[in-house]
């Protein structure tokens, strides 16, 4: 694929990093330029209504950093594509070896990731210090090469106000910190005072508490919207098809033909392919555009069921909306592929939802056939920290069994999700997520009334895990397990 500008240069794209449907792509390639020059670059083309708008905000922030001697890819130039008078293109140096910082944050050790933190403030604290503030952040708008943090994405840089640039100093900071996993708020502490100390003044508790509160509601909000709208449109991330009689959302890496999610039951209704074969539901596995996958489809138990559920939100919906909300807070469950719902005008019918297929036993199985005491003990662990991850993100599971616990490369992964809901805002919200996550820690706990040893191992991970964090302390008490 090539690009054709209007001073005669060309793009060789070689990959598409990021499309924003009728706004925007993102390409990385070589710019080769009418005196034989040629070069790696990143270049953002802008199209639709607003094209030329974005396209100069875009470099008048990259501008912005520049002046503030803030790392950013320099400006190599600004064109139209030949030929169309309404898209705009800003071509960027390429930044050689440098990694996105969202991709490099989840491998990283607990120390190094601490670091990498304490330098990410320092780099917000610089734009802050320049009386910048970026408004779109997200970890993907950082790179990291060699001991240099570089800021992308021009289009998000603005002023900060003069009135509240407090307020929208302390909103970025929560922002960022909201974008870390939920576990590495026990930084938050710390990392403030770095932030205070780059910007010459003293951090106070009342401000710490503050900028808790803002981090978790600030993580539910993106969480909400993403989950709970997001991929049921169109977007980077979803492809979605409707018309009277369907709807259809799936993953934009998954290459299925329509007429093959409209003809689930050739699999669910063949006897080699199924798990389950019950009244609310049918379970199949399958092999669908060369992956293989499982099938879920929700059943209408009779009239008055159906028209039950003909106006409400379709349980295979709500997996859906489920999966891409733990994904997003970086909790393992089997990558949703598509959601499928029968269609009668505004009312629903039968709905399917597909989900990458996961090869690894549940924990019940896990635990009966592993000899190992270390990986036993890192499974059990890693159990505990999971759930210390659902309290803290307020979510609860609603039937934590066994086998709906798979246990991939010693991690746990959940999967079930119909039942799981977020808790947060919501009027005694508190004293319900409290009373729920008890009952998911109980639940969990049953598997193994039978095993003794199974039993003390989860519940030391469980005493260890939330040790020294009093509500924790609480809730193990009224599970029993303290």
């Amino acid at each position: 694929m090539q690009i054709h500008l209007k001073d005669a240069s060309i793009i060789v794209v070689e990959a598409v990093v990021r499309v924003v449907p009728q706004q925007r792509e993102v390409v990385c390639g070589s710019w080769h330029q009418p005196n034989g020059v040629a070069r790696a670059v990143y270049a953002k083309v802008f199209k639709g209504k607003r094209a030329y708008h974005h396209f100069k905000r875009d470099l008048a922030g990259v501008r912005s950093l520049l002046k503030a001697g803030i790392p950013t890819p320099a400006i190599l130039a600004e064109d139209q594509i030949d030929g169309k008078k309404t898209e705009y293109v800003a071509i960027y140096s390429a930044i050689q070896n440098a990694k996105n910082i969202e991709e490099v944050w989840l491998y990283l050790a607990d120390d190094a990731r601490f670091n990498l933190a304490k330098r990410l403030v320092q780099v917000l604290a610089q734009h802050h210090a320049a009386g910048l503030i970026q408004t779109d952040l997200y970890l993907k708008n950082f790179l990291l090469a060699d001991d240099a943090i570089y800021s992308l994405d021009g289009d998000g840089v603005r002023h900060l106000s003069k009135l509240f640039r407090w307020r929208q100093q302390l909103k970025n900071l929560a922002t960022l910190f909201s974008k870390m996993d939920v576990l590495d708020g026990k930084w938050l502490h710390e990392l403030f005072s770095v932030y205070c100390q780059r910007l010459g003044f003293e951090s106070s508790m009342t401000e710490v508490i503050r900028l808790q509160r803002l981090t978790s509601k600030i993580r539910h909000q993106v969480t909400t919207r993403y989950a709970d709208k997001k991929v049921f449109r169109r977007c980077t991330d979803v492809s979605v098809v409707q018309d009277a009689t369907y709807f259809l959302a799936f993953s934009t890496d998954f290459n299925v033909e329509r007429s093959g999610l409209l003809s689930l039951d050739r699999f669910l209704l063949n006897t080699a392919f199924n798990i389950k074969n019950g009244r609310t539901c049918t379970i199949a596995s399958a092999q669908i555009a060369g992956r293989l996958l499982v099938i879920k489809r929700y059943n209408i138990k009779n009239f008055w069921h159906g028209l039950n559920r003909a106006f409400r939100q379709s349980r295979a919906a709500i997996s859906w909306a489920n999966a891409h909300r733990l994904i997003i807070s970086n909790i393992a469950t089997p990558k949703p592929l598509a959601l499928v719902e029968e269609r009668f005008g505004f009312l629903r019918g039968r709905a399917y939802y597909l989900s990458e297929y996961v090869d690894a036993p549940d924990v019940l199985q896990f635990f009966a056939s592993t000899q190992s005491d270390d990986e036993r003990r890192l499974v059990a662990s890693n159990i505990a920290k999971l759930f210390h991850k659902l309290y803290l993100l307020k979510f609860s599971h609603g039937d934590f069994k066994a086998t709906n616990v798979k246990v991939l490369n010693f991690e746990p992964v959940l999967i079930d999700l119909d039942a799981l809901q977020a808790h947060f805002g919501q009027f005694f919200s508190d004293w319900r997520f409290e009373r729920k996550h008890v009952m998911d820690i109980k639940r969990l706990m049953q598997n193994w009334r039978d095993d003794a040893d199974a039993f003390m191992l989860l519940k030391n991970a469980f005493l260890t895990e939330y040790a020294g964090q009093s509500p924790l302390v609480h809730i193990l008490n009224r599970a029993g397990l303290h």
